[in-house]
């Protein structure tokens, strides 16, 4: 099993940045690719980006590209989300999870998921 709780969520204003981070636990190492989605208030979960075992490939979707970057310390067993020029449509409870295979990345078919933490940008 592999625990993942996600922090650095908040409200900020349109423009501003701010980092998630997620922490890992449990039988982590760092043979799980980690991926990031979000779900805004009466939407389905979306895919925002992954990022692979060794942090050699990453994968960022459309809506978010050259805003958001992700980036992991597997030291620390720690996935990193850095998001600049947060605008309001990005309010959503962001979700982090592991995924055990290392392709297909974008996909929800992760094997461990984090409770979620909330970003509300304001206008």
């Amino acid at each position: 099993q592999v625990q993942l709780v996600e922090s650095g969520g908040g409200l900020v204003q349109a423009g501003d940045s701010l980092r998630l981070s997620c922490a890992a636990s449990g039988r982590t190492g760092s043979n799980y690719a980690m991926g990031w989605f979000r779900q805004a208030p009466g939407k389905e979960r979306e895919f925002v980006t992954a990022i692979s075992w060794n942090g050699g490939r990453t994968y960022v979707a459309a809506s978010v590209k050259g805003r958001f970057t992700i980036s992991r310390d597997n030291a620390k067993n720690t996935v990193y989300l850095q998001m600049n020029n947060l605008k309001p449509e990005d309010t959503a409870i962001y979700y982090c999870a592991a995924r055990r295979l290392n392709y297909d990345l974008g996909t929800g078919l992760y094997d461990y998921w984090g409770q979620g933490t909330q970003v509300t940008v304001s206008s």
